[in-house]
């Protein structure tokens, strides 16, 4: 579920970056739901595989789309579409296995049971759109976060004046640092948590 939800988030990000006029993405053949064509050795496999370990929410990163802005017809409110495009994707998919889950707890109420204080799922196909929703709504929100390289930042730089958007870019460098901090104080988990937290209140 975690390489799914990744591949249509990639792809997505390609396909926006077609749509607004730069062809690099779909030229090298990231614009494909084939995850081998969005693998990153370490945001792909070998985080989600650590945080599992851990006990903690699976997330990862797949390999950045490549964006030439000088194909864009408008950079900046292209960039920001482009950056948009992942996480809408992740929101979608989450939206529309949400909607079967709740078609097939009507058809089958009792394949969906709780257990003392603990929700679990009894029946293997309510499992798989169950963490369908969690990851990609994990994903989505995550991607939010308004710190380079995460989509957030494109969306905001977006959003503000050109010269706080020149001033923002300056923390880009370290984007990745203050993500690995947050992540280490526990900052990100207990967000995730409180998302796995509402997603379950939504389900269960």
């Amino acid at each position: 579920m975690v390489l799914f939800a990744i591949t249509i988030h990639e792809a997505s990000h390609g396909w926006a970056a077609y749509k607004m006029g730069d062809p690099t993405a779909h030229a090298l053949g990231r614009v494909t739901l084939n995850p081998i064509a969005h693998i990153d050795p370490i945001g792909t496999i070998l985080l989600p595989v650590i945080l599992v370990i851990m006990g903690a929410p699976p997330f990862g990163w797949a390999k950045p789309v490549p964006v030439n802005p000088l194909n864009l017809r408008n950079p900046r409110r292209d960039n920001l579409l482009i950056s948009a495009a992942g996480p809408l994707s992740n929101f979608s998919v989450a939206l529309v296995a949400f909607i079967l889950l709740h078609m097939l707890k009507l058809a089958n109420p009792e394949a969906l049971l709780i257990r003392g204080a603990t929700p679990s799922l009894g029946n293997g196909l309510f499992l798989i759109l169950y963490y369908t929703i969690l990851i990609n709504v994990i994903l989505g929100v995550f991607n939010l976060i308004p710190i380079p390289p995460l989509d957030g930042s494109g969306i905001l730089a977006g959003l503000i004046s050109e010269k706080a958007a020149e001033k923002y870019e300056m923390i880009r460098p370290y984007g990745f640092f203050i993500l690995i901090l947050l992540i280490m104080t526990g900052i990100i988990g207990r967000i995730l948590g409180l998302i796995m937290g509402i997603v379950n209140i939504f389900i269960f």
